[in-house]
């Protein structure tokens, strides 16, 4: 398969900045729906939406490394270490949640075998 060089150049000219704007909008109707859910823990909820504050203190860090280091957010890296600490921390939430869940339904299970 020949991939023309020519296309590459012209897709790594493109701005991303327009599609991580757009992907937030179906993340939005996730959020809207799954608050409405009962499936979902509540803790698990919380963590789907500290996601967003792992987008809101990316795009903070960002603006600081360029201003201040003159360098993208992935080359520098005590902010782009504090940046994914928010999004470790919100996936934390989400997976203790569904942890908690699963305890949860095993725990009627093993009463209503007794």
């Amino acid at each position: 398969m020949n991939i023309s060089v020519l296309s590459l150049e012209s897709m790594a000219q493109i701005d991303p900045s327009p599609f991580f704007i757009l992907s937030l909008i179906p993340y939005l109707f996730f959020l809207h729906y799954a608050g409405k859910t009962k499936l979902i823990p509540k803790i698990s909820f919380i963590g789907f939406k500290l996601t967003l504050l792992f987008v809101f203190m990316t795009i903070i860090f960002a603006i600081i490394s360029l201003i201040f280091f003159n360098d993208e957010l992935t080359n520098v890296d005590i902010l782009h270490g504090l940046a994914e600490s928010f999004l470790t921390i919100s996936d934390a939430f989400v997976v203790y949640g569904f942890v908690l869940m699963l305890q949860s339904s095993r725990n009627k299970t093993e009463v209503k075998n007794s």
